[in-house]
């Protein structure tokens, strides 16, 4: 009998993990992502486990195909993932709680004629932009952490330091016209509004 139980209990820890890794949970976020001190570190296999929220195009007009200029295509693709809950939370609030973490995956384009037309596909990772809610000011003397999230950005040379020193300097200035939409721009995100 308590070999049984003993294995019982061993199981429900496994399906417990494993939940925890199939939907991940935006109460974890300050106890497996940020440490004490608030370095953020990018979370491994994302793509797997959480919600893809949209694409950004970064247009680029001299875009070649073969030998001859184009004008269309894709510089680069961004594609944007948050945890589960963090999409369940937003619909029925219009907020994002604390702990969201969103990721905008950086990728270099490739743009070539197929059989639909000029079509441009991510191929190149390049790095991860993330930011991580915190409504509760956690790390004031941190110059990555400000408005309500925490900033960072790693390079696909090195995905485990990031190089971001200052958000006021390196990630602000992009974000200024998403502030009344709390420093995210939104509209790319039809998914946060059940579309």
């Amino acid at each position: 009998m308590k070999q049984l139980i003993t294995l019982l209990a061993a199981c429900s820890v496994v399906l417990i993990a494993g939940a925890t890794f199939a939907n991940p949970d935006v109460s974890q976020t300050y106890k497996t992502l940020v440490d004490g001190r608030g370095n953020i570190s990018l979370p491994i296999e994302f793509r797997r486990s959480w919600s893809f929220l949209g694409t950004w195009s970064i247009a680029n007009a001299d875009v070649e195909l073969g030998s001859a200029a184009s004008g269309h295509g894709a510089a680069g693709l961004h594609n944007v993932y948050v945890q589960p809950d963090a999409i369940t939370a937003y619909r029925k609030t219009g907020e994002f709680p604390d702990g969201t973490v969103l990721i905008k995956e950086l990728l270099k384009a490739t743009t070539g004629s197929m059989t639909t037309g000029t079509v441009s596909w991510g191929q190149t990772v390049e790095g991860w932009f993330v930011m991580v809610k915190d409504r509760h000011n956690r790390f004031p003397d941190n110059p990555l952490w400000g408005n309500g999230w925490g900033w960072v950005l790693f390079n696909a040379a090195d995905p485990q330091k990031p190089v971001t020193t200052n958000y006021k300097t390196e990630c602000n200035g992009c974000h200024i016209p998403a502030r009344q939409t709390d420093w995210i721009y939104i509209e790319g995100y039809p998914v946060l509004h059940g579309d």
